[in-house]
């Protein structure tokens, strides 16, 4: 049975522990099959902060309005998550655990007893594969490592069970 949580630990403020079984929920979770082939378009964090300030402020002074119906609510794709290929920027987690100003890079720790080094700045870019047609990677997962160009895909980093910040 392969150990399904990855911690993140080193040069860090915050050690987090990651489960990538439930990311299949994530809003924040990347189709595969269409990543590298589509233009990407950079989210604008800030930009959606003030949205969503706005929209609360809103709620607050003039009550919360809800759809007329249930086919405006937003639904889940079941088939296509029980189907899919999917993976997850692993930045917003590196962002989180508030890395160390003297911290330079990032030790990708597998269960081969080897270890995958790269420059922080270059990690930041990277994607974890999850998820193969519907089902996780359990047999030399949790994750794939895969590089954000996707140069990679073919041959992906795997049997990670922890990430160093060092």
């Amino acid at each position: 049975m392969v150990e399904t949580i990855i911690p993140i630990k080193g040069a860090v403020k915050y050690q987090l522990t990651l489960d990538p079984t439930v990311w299949i929920f994530d809003d924040r979770k990347l189709d595969l099959t269409t990543y590298f082939h589509t233009e990407k378009v950079e989210e604008d964090n800030e930009k959606y902060l003030r949205d969503m300030g706005k929209h609360w402020s809103r709620e607050i002074m003039e009550g919360a309005v809800f759809p007329p119906t249930l086919k405006t609510e937003r639904k889940f794709d079941r088939k296509g998550m029980m189907t899919g290929t999917f993976g997850m920027e692993i930045k917003p987690f590196l962002k989180n655990a508030v890395i160390n100003a003297d911290a330079t890079e990032v030790v990708f720790e597998c269960t081969t007893d080897e270890e995958v080094v790269f420059p922080l700045e270059e990690a930041t870019n990277f994607i974890f594969k999850f998820c193969q047609d519907g089902k996780p990677l359990s047999e030399d997962g949790p994750v794939y490592l895969l590089f954000g160009d996707g140069s990679n895909i073919e041959n992906p980093i795997k049997n990670i069970r922890a990430i160093r910040i060092q």
